[in-house]
């Protein structure tokens, strides 16, 4: 376990350092914050997100049902905004995916990695049930005590961190809508805010959850901001570490059974689906407010899509466009 973490710590922390800095960084050019460069940072992450729901259809909806799951999960989210009807979604997909698709796979990579029976061998059932219950107790006690202390703004963006930490499913991407319910639709961070640091993190190396430490730093004044970036990058990735060392040790037992495969299949199709909503509000709607962002969207989509340039060169490509386009009143 010990090298789970340095191994974690080695990979996250530069890249949250970096989106710390960014999120400091937008104080002193606030003036600037609709328009220039870091408009075309925006206009960069409505891309990427459109890549995202691509590849991710590709993958997970390969069949008329998948997709049609898919679709209806998106509808349903842009109808019933929030976080609770996204966990009725994800749950919804998994009722269906058992009933309508046994036999059909799950749409990822089932092949486990190298060392995974030594690391699933060297954790005792004992120490695995423990993990179990403290992700779902977790899950049920963190609201709880955030509406005990009377809707503690802190406590309850942590249970909003982990919440969307324990739904993230198929695809990095995901956390995109549900960190979009946690932070910007109670109003405690903007959508251009939230868009901005979104593309930021496309151009950093290291995992996409790294935007928690920018949102982290943006909910808490001055230095404060720092012990906040921490606590939101750990709520966000505690749910992995304990669904990790709670489902090891019979994991390859459970992965061969039909009706998981089948729920995960309808799971990944639904969060499909969620990702394509999210693609529309709050990415869309935030980030292209006319032709010329639109216009823009569809280059840096070509870049990603069609060249595969890097997003991190293709954030740079977006924020020198981004000042082209201000720059000549467009």
């Amino acid at each position: 376990m010990k090298g789970a973490f340095a191994a974690w710590a080695a990979f996250t922390l530069p890249s949250a350092l970096l989106m710390v800095l960014f999120a400091y960084g937008t104080g002193w050019i606030g003036a600037a914050a609709g328009t220039g460069w870091l408009r075309g940072v925006k206009v960069v992450a409505v891309a990427v997100v459109a890549q995202a729901v691509l590849t991710m259809a590709r993958s997970l909806c390969p069949d008329r049902t998948r997709a049609g799951f898919a679709v209806a999960a998106a509808a349903l989210t842009l109808l019933l905004p929030g976080w609770g009807a996204q966990i009725g979604v994800i749950a919804g997909g998994g009722v269906l995916g058992l009933l309508l698709l046994r036999g059909k796979g799950t749409g990822t990579d089932e092949v486990e990695p190298d060392g995974g029976s030594q690391l699933a061998g060297s954790l005792r059932p004992r120490q695995a049930a423990g993990a179990l219950i403290a992700f779902f107790s977790l899950l049920a006690l963190l609201p709880a005590l955030a509406a005990a202390a009377g809707g503690s703004q802190t406590l309850s963006a942590l249970a909003g961190f982990y919440r969307a930490g324990a739904l993230v499913f198929g695809g990095g991407h995901v956390v995109l809508p549900l960190l979009d319910a946690v932070v910007v639709a109670p109003g405690r961070i903007s959508s251009d805010a939230f868009l901005a640091g979104y593309g930021a993190a496309q151009a950093v190396p290291g995992p996409l959850f790294s935007f928690a430490a920018y949102l982290g730093t943006l909910l808490a004044p001055g230095a404060a901001g720092l012990a906040s970036a921490a606590l939101c990058l750990g709520a966000l990735y505690l749910p992995s570490f304990l669904v990790l060392f709670g489902t090891l040790p019979f994991w390859q037992r459970l992965r061969q059974r039909r009706q998981a495969q089948a729920a995960l299949s309808g799971i990944n199709a639904a969060v499909v689906g969620l990702l394509l909503a999210a693609l529309y509000d709050p990415v869309w709607v935030a980030g292209v407010h006319n032709r010329a962002d639109a216009a823009l969207v569809f280059v840096c989509l070509l870049l990603l899509e069609g060249w595969r340039l890097p997003s991190w060169a293709v954030v740079g490509v977006g924020a020198l466009a981004g000042t082209g386009l201000a720059m000549a009143g467009l």
